[in-house]
């Protein structure tokens, strides 16, 4: 080889190397650590969107295919298996700073979690960011305990299990249904403070206190916590606590109220010191006022709780008795006395609505069944019923023609007693005289009012037959038999 072309092929080697630097030079970036715009990551299902901001250099040094990636660390702030949270679209990010927005994973959870950008074209790295809590919150709602009974007692020398519900009552939503979750329970050591008692579903109680737990999501706050249990120590003839779930007082149009009391081996409740039949589970409903007690066997030892039950109800009655007797013509004037709240009123007879007889006062003519509905309108919407009845006056004399030879005195109202004719009743000086079969004389008056037999008949294998005797003013008697039925 001449040195011209030497010369030649040293020189475009030369230029090549340049050109090459060059290009190397300008693929080269530097990308700085992601800054936060968060002190924790607090996340769950209607929030999860957070930012980081990044600087990088120079901005030339990109490529038009270039992805900036957001890397997220392990718990421990590792990034041996990184997860990336966002990915920007090719050439979508030219100027810096540049700010990235993210979501965590659902099963992001605990407080060394760290972040750095990667980018493709060129491929650089930065340092991780500082450390931070991170928790996406699966379960984020209040959740109940011991079934929401707010009381629990053990023996001396015993304990009492605490546990999460699941899936617990009404709207609760347990946070047993997510496995992956911890919890943390603690005991009340003031109005505002508790300390940290255990990890666990369940906490086993053996000092008095007030219990409850958290979901474990760490420094995050978060409303996933139980109601509170104030647990005691038992003894017999010691006393517990019954639960309202409805209040005390409380409004009965809501349905009834459960009363529930520590857990226990059986129970049996009481209504104003009186057994209530088959009540002897751990809880009880009623919507009556009372006061309702219930004696609770713990194994080793008995306890005893009660409440006087109000119901938000009224109190209302009538002017009249139950039961009314109206002469033809006459008017039974009827009124109601009410402590309702902004009261209305409205009458029925035989259970078919008074057209417009809306007021606290009615007047009645006629005989049947009434009643009226009293209703509270302002506070607890709750009503209240009074009945009452007119009967006809029975006329103890009735005119019949003939002399009956057969009464039924079962208390029917019909053929209860031996009705005569009124010619030898009460005022004709008539001697009546009534014998057994045996002859004996079991009834005599000159006044008889229709009214025998006033005493009860015996009954054996045949029905009774009777002889009476009527002896008239004028001398003149009437004579024959009375069977005496069922």
């Amino acid at each position: 080889m001449d040195k011209t072309t030497f010369v030649k092929l040293l020189f475009i080697v030369l230029l090549f190397f340049v050109l090459f630097s060059n290009q190397n030079l300008k693929a080269q970036i530097v990308i700085g650590a992601p800054n936060l715009g968060f002190s924790q990551a607090c996340a769950n299902e209607s929030f999860n969107t957070f930012h980081a901001s990044f600087v990088f250099s120079p901005e030339s040094g990109l490529s038009s295919t270039n992805q900036f990636k957001l890397e997220l660390s392990d718990a421990d702030g590792s990034f041996v298996n990184p997860t990336v949270v966002f990915t920007s679209a090719q050439g979508s990010v030219t100027t810096s700073p540049a700010t990235l927005s993210f979501s965590l994973p659902a099963t992001t959870s605990g407080e060394s979690y760290r972040l750095r950008i990667k980018s493709t074209a060129p491929v650089a790295t930065s340092s991780g960011s500082p450390t931070f809590a991170a928790y996406y919150k699966i379960q984020d709602s209040p959740f109940s305990i011991n079934n929401l009974i707010s009381t629990a007692s053990f023996c001396a020398g015993g304990s009492y299990l605490l546990t999460i519900d699941n899936p617990g009552t009404g709207m609760n939503d347990s946070p047993l249904n997510y496995p992956s979750l911890t919890f943390k329970w603690f005991k009340e050591t003031g109005p505002t403070t508790s300390v940290f008692v255990a990890e666990g579903s369940s906490l086993a109680v053996s000092q008095p206190g007030i219990y409850f737990v958290e979901t474990n999501y760490g420094t995050c706050t978060s409303d996933s916590f139980s109601n509170r249990v104030t647990v005691s120590e038992a003894g017999s003839g010691t006393s517990s606590s019954i639960n309202s779930s409805l209040g005390n007082p409380f409004c009965p149009s809501g349905g009834p109220t459960t009363l529930a009391t520590t857990t226990g081996n059986s129970y049996q409740w009481f209504l104003d010191g009186e057994p209530i039949s088959g009540a002897t589970a751990q809880t009880y409903e009623t919507v009556y006022s009372g006061t309702y007690s219930v004696s609770i066997d713990l194994g080793s030892c008995t306890t005893t709780a009660s409440i006087v039950l109000d119901s938000d109800m009224f109190t209302s009655s009538l002017n009249i008795e139950d039961e009314n007797t109206l002469e033809s013509g006459d008017v039974l004037n009827v009124m109601v006395t009410t402590s309702a709240e902004n009261p209305e009123f409205q009458w029925y007879l035989n259970d078919a609505m008074i057209s417009g007889e809306i007021s606290s006062m009615y007047d009645a003519t006629q005989p049947g069944e009434y009643k009226v509905v009293v209703f509270q309108t302002t506070g607890c919407i709750v009503s209240d019923e009074l009945a009452f009845e007119i009967i006809e006056p029975i006329d103890p004399f009735p005119n019949v023609d003939n002399i009956p030879n057969v009464i039924s005195p079962n208390g029917d109202g019909t053929n209860d007693t031996w009705i005569i004719p009124n010619q030898y009743v009460s005022g004709t000086n008539t001697e009546v005289l009534i014998m057994n079969s045996y002859g004996k004389v079991v009834y005599k008056t000159n006044n008889y009012q229709n009214n025998w037999p006033e005493d009860q008949i015996e009954f054996n294998s045949v029905n009774p037959v009777y002889y009476y005797v009527i002896t008239a003013q004028d001398n003149k008697t009437k004579k024959g038999s009375i069977t005496v039925i069922k």
